[in-house]
């Protein structure tokens, strides 16, 4: 599948939220489809005055793919635009195409730049990562608070790529 992956003109963006149970309980309401909307909601944000109409193919979750759910999450990006961009006009209408990967097989491509992802974050593995780093464009580690300073959590993949140091510890309980 990787070797599918660099054969197709493709590229990923991702935000990672750690798993953090103050953060998901109090910012995130104890509720799955709050942290999704969150999520969604920063990788939309800067995307809305770049076109005119953008389709999103979501995979389908549960709660977190609803239709109110996915325009939360537009209505937050939104708002993130304004507060970042006061002299700039959100252009773009966005569209969510809700679908299963059994219908629609590209979907799985998103599971793939996924998982290596989070091979990075939970191993400090990054042979997957190096081998689709062309196709990764950015990975913001939203709640890396220590990095936040000069946009340190924003990851791409020529200044600033994931190395084997994003590796999390596991969380001590």
């Amino acid at each position: 599948m990787f070797d599918l992956i660099k054969t197709i003109n493709c590229s990923f963006e991702a935000v990672v939220g750690r798993k953090s149970i103050e953060l998901y309980e109090t910012k995130h309401k104890g509720k799955e489809e709050y942290f999704y909307a969150d999520l969604l909601s920063h990788l939309l944000k800067n995307k809305l005055s770049k076109h005119d109409k953008l389709v999103i193919h979501v995979s389908e979750r549960g709660k977190s793919t609803k239709n109110h759910n996915l325009e939360l999450a537009f209505l937050k990006a939104k708002q993130r635009f304004s507060k970042n961009n006061e002299n700039s006009k959100i252009k773009t209408n966005i569209v969510f195409n809700v679908n299963y990967p059994t219908i629609d097989p590209l979907l799985n491509l998103a599971d793939y730049f996924c998982w290596t992802i989070q091979r990075v974050f939970e191993k400090g593995e990054i042979r997957y990562y190096n081998y689709l780093k062309d196709k990764i464009m950015l990975v913001v580690d939203l709640y890396d608070q220590t990095k936040y300073q000069n946009w340190g959590n924003y990851y791409d993949n020529k200044k600033n790529p994931l190395s084997t140091e994003n590796k999390i510890s596991p969380l001590k309980h």
